[in-house]
């Protein structure tokens, strides 16, 4: 399995240039040394920034970023990725991501252009992003590179449990986006208990939840320095915590899949 740096920076809605560049370098300052940014975040100038900004060298920093569904036609890609690129100010990411198999995106004419892309050193893993298993079968199929790793929303209440085991045994690592639940954390009663009992938060409850799930990497968002400090090191919960929030048995999705964003 591809060793990914646990926990990353997600950088979804840090859309201000300056507070962007800021977290980034002081996340990097903290110890983060994986972020994640997109196309469609429109932040990466100033992810890339806040990289050259930090003393961190790059060689250090496990960087990806995301095509945008709009642009996975086969030309798209290259013409974009070269212009991500360029934003990020690297000649190369560390993973570049399919970020929805919706938009533009044809499996047979898309995936053939990130393994050309691999080859010619713009990347060095191809990844998939709201794959489900069997669109991750049909990926690789069709792919030469090894899928490295497949992002999705995962907490204790969209846990993925099929397709974090299906992961696991083909060596993909699961990213885990809205690991935080977007602020809902503290409706869920379990977390909220465990938390009280800590003192700490429903989030940090969350976040170490995920962090002690094999084959799982999640990337918080967080802004100041406080918080990324927090996210880097969440508690470490006992194995009869961990039973509690595995056996809630609510499930909610917190992203629509069908919003119109992953199209624009």
């Amino acid at each position: 399995m591809t060793t990914i740096p646990s926990p990353g920076l997600g950088t979804s809605g840090n859309d201000d240039p300056e507070q962007c560049a800021e977290t980034v370098r002081t996340a990097l300052d903290v110890g983060y040394r994986h972020l994640d940014t997109a196309q469609m975040y429109d932040n990466e100038s100033a992810v890339g920034d806040g990289v050259a900004a930090s003393e961190v060298p790059r060689e250090e920093v496990f960087l990806a970023t995301k095509v945008l569904p709009a642009n996975l036609a086969p030309e798209d890609v290259r013409e974009t990725t070269e212009e991500s690129l360029d934003r990020l100010g690297v000649d190369s990411v560390d993973m570049l991501y399919v970020h929805w198999p919706t938009g533009a995106y044809d499996a047979e004419a898309t995936l053939p252009v990130f393994d050309e892309l691999r080859e010619a050193g713009k990347t060095e893993r191809v990844a998939v992003s709201n794959f489900t298993t069997e669109l991750i079968e049909e990926a690789r199929e069709i792919l030469d590179s090894p899928i490295a790793a497949n992002q999705v929303e995962m907490h204790p209440l969209l846990p993925q449990d099929d397709l974090l085991d299906y992961c696991r045994e083909r060596d993909i690592t699961v990213v885990a986006y809205a690991p935080l639940m977007q602020g809902e954390a503290g409706d869920v009663d379990e977390l909220a208990e465990i938390a009280e009992a800590r003192d700490t938060t429903p989030e940090a409850v969350s976040l170490a939840w995920l962090d002690q799930r094999d084959g799982v990497v999640p990337i918080p968002k967080a802004t100041g320095e406080d918080h990324l400090r927090a996210n880097f090191d969440p508690p470490t919960l006992s194995e009869e915590e961990v039973a509690r929030i595995d056996a809630i048995e609510e499930r909610e999705r917190l992203v629509d899949p069908d919003g119109a964003a992953w199209n624009r």
